[in-house]
């Protein structure tokens, strides 16, 4: 891990840790494992200001270029969970995969243990986009 540990943005972790604590009751259990890693990962993560925020995070909103072991590569968005919309690449933060890529940065492997089974998965390529609108309205 580039930085040793997470690193969030001060009110990107807010609205995260809130929408953790009502997601808590996902139905699906692979879900609820992601869901519990990432609120774990979380208690050690580096909380910044928007200042600070290093531009290769994986933050709301970020587009990332990831590739597995296994062979694939995907762009996809990581987007709040009212924004999700898999034709468009747009991953909700609450998915398994959404839940294992905040955080991270461009260069980090994650080892993370989806549906299909544990992948690792290499963070090839982070752009930030634009903060999502719902996400500003709401904090």
């Amino acid at each position: 891990m580039k930085y040793g540990c997470l690193i969030l943005e001060k009110k990107e972790y807010v609205y995260l840790k809130r929408i953790l604590n009502v997601s808590s009751y996902a139905d699906d259990f692979q879900t609820q494992k992601s869901l519990q890693k990432l609120n774990d990962e979380l208690k050690e993560a580096r909380i910044v200001d928007e200042a600070d925020m290093p531009s290769d995070i994986i933050r709301f909103n970020s587009v990332v270029q990831v590739s597995s072991h296994q062979g694939w590569e995907r762009t996809l968005q990581l987007v709040i969970p009212a924004e999700s919309d898999f034709k468009q690449n747009k991953v909700s933060l609450l998915t398994p995969m959404g839940s294992a890529l905040i955080g991270y940065s461009k260069g980090d492997t994650i080892v993370w243990d989806f549906p299909g089974g544990v992948q690792n998965l290499l963070i090839e390529e982070v752009t930030q986009e634009k903060t999502a609108k719902a996400l500003e309205f709401i904090l």
